[in-house]
């Protein structure tokens, strides 16, 4: 009958299993930092855009926000705000701490969930700004327009 040198197994068996640990370490490590390296550039983007559009924080209306944001970036006029100031009136009032009891609905575009909106900016708790670049996305890839998705709401009862 063979005789297994169980000392030796477990020493092999511990080296692999802290090399294992290690590596994954590592592995994590990397994917930390690409995502707060994904992360930032996304912050400098939304900086950028909030820039060129000569937008001061804590200085303007969030409707005189959406309102250059819409004409800004996707030629969108007061026609198009109108459906949009619908919708947001609805579902927030413009308040950029909108809550939504009910689900994890949050701010001025009742994103959900609200943390969706972090693609925007770290802010976006609290930044009408952030919230609104991150809704008008919204609303241009699902919809289109604001009016469509204003005709899609009045549909459906939600957006």
């Amino acid at each position: 009958m063979p005789i297994i040198d169980t000392g030796a197994t477990s020493a092999v068996s511990v080296s692999f299993t802290s090399e294992a640990a290690a590596y994954r370490a590592h592995l994590l490590a990397a994917e930390q930092a690409a995502i707060a390296q994904h992360h930032a550039s996304l912050e400098a983007l939304h900086q950028q855009k909030v820039q060129e559009m000569g937008y001061e924080p804590g200085t303007t209306d969030p409707r005189e926000i959406a309102s250059q944001m819409m004409q800004n970036w996707y030629g969108w006029g007061s026609d198009e705000f109108a459906c949009y100031d619908r919708i947001i009136t609805q579902e927030s009032r413009w308040q950029v701490t909108a809550d939504n009891p009910h689900s994890s609905a949050y701010g001025i575009p009742q994103a959900l969930p609200g943390k969706r909106m972090a693609a925007y900016g770290a802010d976006w708790r609290t930044n009408p700004a952030t919230q609104l670049a991150w809704g008008l996305n919204y609303v241009k890839t699902r919809y289109g327009t604001p009016c469509q998705a204003w005709s899609y709401k009045r549909a459906h009862g939600w957006y």
